[in-house]
């Protein structure tokens, strides 16, 4: 990688830090980094917005849930769990790769995989559940749910096509202890998604 792929020179103040590999990285943040931000902002105003929905129709409604309303599904908590391990996994992914660890990175993609799709499962089985109460259809309680939790479990596919993208290219040995973007991006997502899940639950849970 030269000087201009690192965006700067090698020279002392010229904004690249060169490693012992011979590798380079910006000590400014990038074009990636910027994009990280703008995408997780935009993400965020969309589940803001997904909330206000839900509260909205929650303090117009006399009682809250309605009678018959099911209740939340059990499997929320197992999912939240499973959310959890998800972004412990791949934050360990990420100090791995920082080692310069490129089988723990591996092994940690992989756990990380396993779980976002027990959790898109558990959320499945749950969304059965409810559909199969008769009192579904007759308020808003259970769209709210569905709306709000289907909306992140979009997100969470979405994760783990990153994941496996990202796996892709540790597995073809694209990232080292000195260049490792995807990783720490890949990571941030997940984190984001992780306290997400844990404001709708809160919003579920305690409103």
């Amino acid at each position: 990688m030269n000087a201009a792929a690192g965006g700067g020179s090698d020279r002392p103040g010229g904004g690249v830090v060169v490693r012992p590999d011979g590798e380079q990285r910006a000590t400014a943040p990038g074009v990636g980094a910027m994009g990280m931000a703008v995408f997780l902002a935009s993400l965020s105003m969309l589940f803001l917005a997904g909330l206000v929905g839900f509260l909205v129709i929650r303090f117009r409604a006399e009682s809250w849930p309605p009678p018959g309303a099911p209740g939340l599904p059990p499997t929320l908590w197992a999912s939240s769990v499973l959310l959890v391990g998800c972004s412990l996994a791949i934050q360990r992914g990420l100090k791995r790769i920082r080692r310069g660890d490129q089988t723990g990175l591996r092994r940690a993609i992989v756990t990380t995989l396993v779980l976002a799709l027990l959790y898109l499962t558990s959320q499945l089985v749950g969304w059965i559940r409810l559909f199969g109460s008769p009192d579904f259809t007759a308020h808003l309680w259970g769209f709210t749910f569905f709306m709000l939790t289907a909306l992140h479990w979009v997100h969470v596919l979405g994760g783990v096509a990153a994941v496996a993208v990202v796996g892709r290219r540790a597995w073809t040995g694209q990232y080292s202890w000195a260049h490792y973007p995807g990783v720490r991006f890949c990571a941030l997502y997940w984190h984001f998604l992780t306290v997400v899940w844990m404001v709708i639950i809160a919003a579920l849970v305690l409103v």
